[in-house]
């Protein structure tokens, strides 16, 4: 498990995923942490086929990352929040997407 796996630590190229970086916190555990951050990251409709392919995707698993994509998609918010108020630990445009692109 990458462990650590958030927008900061996704390379992206024209709109393609070209890598992943930053393993300093991987581990082996619970797959549902990878599974939510491939819901959280991926474009809409597109986690279905990531669950297919990844190797530990039960149904249970499945279950747990529901939940925990939430909670990192507040966690997220929350941080773009603080950075849209120079708070420490906050991130700038990792807030709520706003119609217009504010």
């Amino acid at each position: 498990m990458h462990g650590d796996l958030h927008p900061a630590n996704v390379v992206v190229s024209d709109g393609t995923l070209a890598g992943i970086v930053d393993f300093g916190d991987m581990f082996a555990g619970d797959p549902a942490w990878d599974l939510a951050a491939a819901w959280v990251l991926l474009p809409a409709g597109t986690a279905s086929r990531f669950f297919e392919m990844y190797a530990h995707a039960d149904e249970a698993a499945i279950r747990r990352a529901r939940g925990l994509a939430a909670m990192k998609s507040l966690f997220l918010m929350l941080m773009g929040r603080n950075g849209d108020r120079g708070l420490p630990g906050g991130k700038p445009n990792w807030g709520i997407c706003r119609s217009g692109g504010t």
